[in-house]
This record gives C-alpha cells, sequence and structure tokens, in this order.
C-alpha cells in the first residue's frame, strides 16, 4: 500500500499544462546549443483563449447570474435546478438518449472536477481500473492517488484511421481479471483520435458482459473535423449499467476560466458524486453556472466557423511535421498534436525545457499521458494560426539541433 507522500509524489505537477514555470535548468547556458530562436512565446500546453475567444454572450450570462444574487450563488450542491433542465434537454438531444435533470446530471467545477468525483465514486483501495494508454493525464494519476490500480490498455493511433482505436483484446483481457472501472476520452487527449462505431459499441456490450462501470470523457465530441462521426456510448443498444459521461464547455467553446463541467449517466453514480462534491467544492461556482445556460445553443454558424479555423491549422502544422519526418497521427477531433520525436542527444523531459528557453515554445512531455509515449509531446493547437505554424517551425529546429 501506498503512504500518503508516495500518493502525492505519483500525482506530480511539474510538467502538468499550465505549470512550465515550474520547469527549471541548472547550468541551462552550457546545455544550449546554437542561438535563441527569435518568435512570439506559444504556448501549446493549453488553448490560447485570446486567439479563440469564448462564445459570443457569455458574458452577458454571467452578468444574469451575478444580479440574480444569493439565488444563483447557492444553488443546490449539484447545481441549479433551472440550469439542469435546460442542460438536460439539450444534452439528451446531442448524445442521444434522455437525461433525468434531477437524477442524472450533476455540474462540476470544470471536467477535471467531474473526472475527479466520478472516480471517486468508483474507486477505492486496490480497486481495477482500465485506464487507455495514452490518455488524459490525470486518469492514472486520479487512480493512483485514490488507491486503485491501473491497468493500461494500449491504444492504436497513427496507423490509419481505419486501425485507431483501442486494444479490445487487451480490454476484453482485463475485464476477464477482475477491471471493475474502464476510464477514457473520445476524442482521445493527446492524440484526436475519434473511437469508431464498432469499437464504441464493443466496449459497450463487454462492460455490460463483465459489469464494468464505464467513465467517458467527451470533451471534444463537438469539434469533428471534416468527415467524421462521433458515437456517444450512452447511445449505444447495449448500455453499461453505470456510465457517467463527462462534457463541458471550457475547450470547443474556450469557457476555461469558468470552471464549468457536467456529468450525466448512473442516477446511483450521480447521487455519489453529489455527496463527493458536498464536501470537496460545495458546487460548480455559482455566478458561472449561468453561462451553461448558453452552452449548445451558440450563433448559427459559429460552431462551423470555429471548427474550419481549427481544422486548417491542424493541416499546416502536420505539413510542417510530416515534411520534416516526425511521426504524427492526423487528429480527427479536438485541438491536439501528438508528435514522436526522434532519439535526441538530450532526455525529453530537458528538450521540452530547452524548447521553453531556447525556441520559446511551451509543450507538455508524452510521458504525461501513458508510460510508453515519453519520446512523444503533444500540443494543443487552439493559437493564433501564423503564431503556430511559425512555433511549430522552431520545433523542428529544435529536433534538428539536438537530433543525435
Amino acid at each position: 500500500m501506498m503512504t500518503l507522500d508516495e500518493k502525492f509524489k505519483a500525482i506530480g505537477a511539474d510538467n502538468a499544462p499550465g505549470q512550465e514555470g515550474r520547469q527549471k535548468i541548472d547550468n541551462l547556458d552550457s546545455m544550449m546549443r546554437g542561438e535563441k530562436i527569435a518568435g512570439v512565446l506559444v504556448d501549446f500546453s493549453h488553448g490560447d483563449v485570446d486567439a479563440f475567444a469564448p462564445t459570443p454572450g457569455s458574458d452577458a450570462l454571467w452578468m444574469q447570474g451575478y444580479q440574480k444574487g444569493a439565488a444563483q450563488a447557492y444553488t443546490q450542491y449539484r447545481g441549479s435546478a433551472e440550469i439542469a433542465q435546460g442542460l438536460a434537454e439539450r444534452l439528451g438531444a446531442f448524445t442521444g438518449r434522455a437525461i433525468a435533470a434531477d437524477s442524472e446530471l450533476i455540474i462540476t467545477p470544470g471536467t477535471q472536477g467531474a473526472l475527479f468525483l466520478a472516480l471517486g465514486a468508483l474507486v477505492g483501495a486496490d480497486t481495477k481500473v482500465a485506464v487507455i494508454a495514452p490518455d488524459y493525464f490525470a486518469n492514472r494519476k486520479i487512480v493512483t492517488y485514490l488507491g486503485g490500480i491501473v491497468v493500461p490498455i494500449p491504444l492504436h493511433y497513427g496507423k490509419g484511421q481505419s486501425q485507431n482505436g483501442p486494444d479490445l483484446e487487451a480490454l476484453e483481457r482485463a475485464f476477464k481479471e477482475g477491471v471493475e472501472v474502464l476510464v477514457f476520452s473520445t476524442p482521445n487527449n493527446p492524440t484526436g483520435v475519434i473511437y469508431s462505431k464498432e469499437s464504441i459499441n464493443k466496449i459497450a456490450t463487454l462492460a455490460r458482459q463483465y459489469d464494468v462501470s464505464v467513465i467517458v470523457d467527451q470533451l471534444y465530441s463537438r469539434l469533428l473535423y471534416s468527415g467524421e462521426s462521433y458515437t456517444h456510448l450512452r447511445a449505444c443498444e447495449s448500455v453499461p449499467k453505470n456510465i457517467i459521461t463527462i462534457m463541458g464547455p471550457s475547450k470547443t467553446e474556450s469557457l476555461s476560466g469558468f470552471r464549468l463541467g457536467v456529468a450525466f449517466g448512473s442516477a446511483a453514480l450521480i447521487e455519489r458524486m453529489e455527496r463527493l462534491q458536498a464536501i470537496v467544492s460545495l458546487r460548480a461556482a455559482g455566478y458561472n453556472q449561468a453561462v451553461l445556460s448558453g452552452w449548445l445553443d451558440e450563433t448559427p454558424g459559429w460552431l462551423q466557423e470555429r471548427i474550419q479555423k481549427h481544422e486548417a491549422i491542424r493541416d499546416d502544422l502536420l505539413e510542417i511535421f510530416n515534411t520534416a519526418g516526425l511521426i504524427t497521427a492526423k487528429p480527427q477531433a479536438g485541438s491536439y498534436l501528438f508528435p514522436k520525436l526522434p532519439p535526441l542527444d538530450v532526455d525529453i523531459t530537458l528538450f521540452v525545457r530547452l524548447l521553453r528557453h531556447q525556441a520559446g515554445v511551451i509543450v507538455t512531455p508524452g510521458s504525461e499521458f501513458g508510460p510508453t509515449t515519453h519520446d512523444s509531446v503533444r500540443l494543443n493547437f487552439s493559437q493564433d494560426h501564423d503564431n503556430a505554424v511559425a512555433a511549430a517551425k522552431r520545433i523542428v529546429s529544435m529536433v534538428q539541433r539536438y537530433k543525435k
């Protein structure tokens, strides 16, 4: 059993997105090769809400919540009943299955809050949890902190869209060997892979057959690129007994500063999540909840324009990396690229820090997302287009500079 100190050490924060200020290097000058590369600092560890502003009218909706005063500031622990009702209707229509607003939905402090509550509702000491690798960095860390046992399941990506997806044979073996919970994201963070309809239906069938609870993070399920389709697990014919779907407006809609997330699914799990939220954070910020009134109901054409702009950035960055010989899966959705770097003369952690200090580019090391992707880096390309292109070229120059 891990000690408390070991649990916190396993969580780690130095290399997590947005924590670049922690990345210090002793004797930096002696490790640098060549001159610094000039350019605007680009932080690929998260999206740029100045380049892609929050959805129109979100400030006015927030003000409405503020003006309601205590009635909005002190909502139920699971969120404003009025706002939840509208969310349940829109999310039910979007995901293909009705949601009972009073029992199957909770508003949380960001999707990160929803993830912690969902895992906290299901994971105890020695609970076996299937975690896709690579996948969102917090999945493994939260499971470890809660005392669970991480059972990694390989994700195939970069081999052509028809071959992308989780190793379903490995997943079924894990279920047979006592895994009780599965957690994953689709579109996948960090690769941008969308699980196919066949994969989603197979996961749903296996989870029901082996009585496995499922937490699915669908944060980027609206930001789908040309020709792509999406299958919601909760809408499958064979639905797991215990399932939680997590969504939120922080990424596609650039509302990350409001810290809003939504989880919906099995009523028994939502009740557990509410009880946990009541002692962790009480509720999502009351005034901020009002912004959710406009989510999934934006100005016509707004989402399509945002997708087109992101797709254009994606394609330009892919061309730069592919031309340079950096293996990079083509994202089907979301705003992440996950290029694999060639062997370097410095370890990847040091290279990430050198990128920041020498090239003005911040990326997240692949080791955050799984034990086998230490030679990759993740970029959130929701940035100013020209700045992103220039920064990608600087990454290539740095790879060439430090390549073995």
